[in-house]
């Protein structure tokens, strides 16, 4: 997921915080994401203020308790090293979720999909990554065994605020 609508400046790029256009992005998210029975055994996000306040909401909206692990490689990473935290992920975490930053995310997505998904969810996906966007795959196999094309993309949403 890309973090919802922020700020266009803060003290710096990693305190940006989000709008209130925001907030109710990342509350639509997580209200989404429970209503389509999804439910994290682990959360992955970026340091920055914005990718923590929209796992906040979600969290919040979806009634997930779980703490988030927050990681300032995150932030900084490149689709390669956002893979590789991927695979990082504990085995015992079946259902993960992973809030960070465009354009990683975005291409990270792109690149994950095997092509033979949900045919609408890939369509507008490609159309786009505004904030907030997130998309579910489906994936077999161990987090550390991960490559790229080879994760099915159920569903891909917009949150509205």
């Amino acid at each position: 997921m890309r973090h919802a609508r922020a700020e266009h400046a803060g003290l710096s790029d990693a305190e940006r915080r989000l709008t209130e256009h925001g907030r109710a992005e990342a509350v639509d998210a997580g209200r989404w994401l429970a209503a389509h029975g999804f439910a994290p055994n682990h959360a992955l996000v970026s340091s920055a203020v914005r990718t923590r306040e929209t796992w906040a909401g979600m969290q919040s909206a979806a009634g997930w308790d779980l703490q988030a692990e927050h990681q300032r490689a995150l932030y900084t990473a490149g689709t390669e090293t956002a893979l590789d935290l991927i695979r990082l992920l504990p085995d015992t975490a079946p259902a993960a979720i992973v809030v960070g930053h465009n354009p990683t995310i975005a291409v990270l997505a792109q690149l994950l999909s095997d092509g033979v998904g949900d045919s609408a969810a890939l369509a507008k996906m490609s159309e786009g990554y505004p904030p907030g966007a997130l998309t579910v795959f489906d994936l077999v196999g161990d987090w550390l065994e991960l490559e790229l094309m080879a994760a099915t993309v159920t569903a891909f949403y917009v949150p509205v605020g």
